[in-house]
């Protein structure tokens, strides 16, 4: 499950995306390490076109289940995220890297190593697919609670290709890497966009950096 992302671009990138995206997420500066429940950029449909706007990482989830926050969306099917699929509250979200923690060689060490993958050293630009709601209640840390309307979002995951899948072998982020792809994610119906719930190609990803300190 990836609880972890960087964004390292600028707003004018972001809304550069399509002719039509509006709005403003506010001044907008590098995000070396995205947490859950993090406030930051997302690109939703509007009425009159697209829009950046800021949202919150993490939806709750169904309350047979617990209801708490889910970061990641795999069951396209569950009868809970359907509602969410529709072109209106699907989005993107915008990413340079993500992060998987593998298993520590040391047999004695625990502690897990952190392993950003992105489309090149470079790290350029490319967009999770994601959903989105607008929930009420407390979000935000318990000294720093913020109270009322939120917007919320979650990303869909896919089996991992085979740069992910040694790390972590049960998922990975569905990244759209083409405007054609993002196109067909905001705008085209249900069962088309969902198409692109699938592993990016191995070639097109690389491990960028490992270990604690090297992002």
């Amino acid at each position: 499950m990836c609880t972890l992302y960087s964004l390292k671009t600028t707003q004018a990138d972001l809304r550069g995306v399509f002719a039509d995206t509006e709005g403003d997420a506010g001044n907008l500066h590098s995000l070396s390490a995205i947490f859950p429940d993090a406030f930051v950029p997302v690109i939703r449909n509007t009425k009159s076109g697209h829009e950046l706007t800021r949202m919150r990482w993490g939806i709750p989830g169904p309350a047979i289940h617990g209801g708490g926050l889910v970061f990641n969306v795999r069951n396209t099917k569950s009868g809970f995220w359907k509602p969410l699929l529709k072109a209106e509250t699907r989005c993107l979200v915008p990413a340079t890297s993500f992060c998987e923690y593998a298993e520590n060689p040391n047999k004695k060490e625990k502690k897990k190593i952190p392993t950003w993958f992105a489309l090149s050293d470079k790290r350029p630009l490319f967009f999770f697919a994601g959903v989105w709601k607008q929930w009420e209640g407390t979000r935000g840390t318990k000294a720093e609670p913020v109270k009322g309307k939120h917007l919320i979002y979650a990303f869909l995951t896919c089996e991992p290709n085979k740069v992910v899948a040694p790390v972590h072998g049960k998922a990975m982020p569905v990244m759209l890497t083409k405007k054609e792809e993002w196109k067909v994610w905001l705008e085209a119906p249900m069962d088309e966009a969902l198409e692109l719930q699938r592993p990016l190609l191995d070639k097109m990803l690389k491990i960028v950096a490992s270990g604690e300190k090297k992002d």
